[in-house]
């Protein structure tokens, strides 16, 4: 068990780590591998490795007694099913975490999060559609009364964009943000004097607008829409100056939330 059999015990990390359930520090002789002919790390970065694994472990150790050790626990209650009543479709930046940025708590809110909070447009050929599928569940299955795209200052992907980061390559990353292009045509031509920083800024924006505009070319959503009024939200999260924005549908510029 290693780590995780320590945690449940309550124990202390050492330096002696038991390896297990995070990787094998010694080979099946018993010998640690020899960093410079393909090993793992040094024993120091091997060690700060272990401490980062162990505040995971301590971390679930702490949200178990919160939400399980408790009389009438939350997941008393969500072990029955789950009803959000919000799908937020966010960035992967492991600083703009939809549930900790609006304080919600277990089965408030079903999360779809991939690179650039981008929503790819409806369409029925082959591939894996991971995201269509995920808004399909939460509009068809979970019957949400909201979606939010939920795009964040300093974002990686769009800057990728921007920048030509990954230019004609056949990455996932390049292939991926390039549903957000007609974002990066739209503040071109409104900014064209824009530097990097503001031009990202825009892009960020204009790629929520795209993703909205996607969103409703899914027959489910028009739909839900149309019969049960369900909304169609675009925010923006600003990292540098904490201020949440909303996108005014009406005049399509973003404006800071009074909250």
């Amino acid at each position: 068990m290693g780590i995780l059999y320590e945690a449940s015990l309550g124990a202390q990390p050492t330096q002696q780590f038991k390896r297990g359930a995070f990787g094998a520090g010694r080979n099946r002789s018993g010998a640690r591998p020899n960093p410079g002919h393909g090993g793992i790390a040094p024993l120091e970065e091997e060690f700060m490795s272990q401490k980062a694994l162990w505040r995971l472990v301590a971390g679930f150790r702490r949200f178990r007694e919160k939400y399980f050790e408790v009389e009438n626990s939350t997941y008393s209650r969500l072990s029955n099913g789950q009803s959000p009543k919000t799908l937020i479709i966010g960035c992967s930046d492991s600083r703009v975490d939809p549930a900790i940025i609006t304080s919600s708590g277990p089965g408030e809110l079903f999360v779809v999060r991939n690179v650039a909070n981008l929503v790819p447009p409806f369409e029925t050929g082959g591939g894996h559609h991971g995201v269509s599928a995920a808004i399909e569940f939460a509009v068809v299955n979970l019957k949400v009364e909201n979606i939010i795209v939920l795009g964040h200052r300093q974002c990686g992907g769009i800057r990728a964009l921007v920048s030509g980061l990954h230019g004609e390559s056949d990455s996932f990353v390049d292939r991926w943000v390039a549903i957000a292009r007609p974002a990066h045509f739209r503040a071109l031509a409104a900014h064209p004097e824009a530097d990097m920083e503001s031009l990202c800024m825009h892009c960020e924006r204009e790629a929520i607008k795209i993703s909205l505009e996607n969103l409703r070319t899914f027959p489910f959503v028009r739909k839900a829409e149309q019969e049960r009024g369900m909304q169609v939200i675009g925010a923006y999260f600003d990292i540098e100056s904490g201020h949440l924005l909303g996108l005014n549908d009406a005049t399509g510029v973003f404006e800071t939330l009074d909250v």
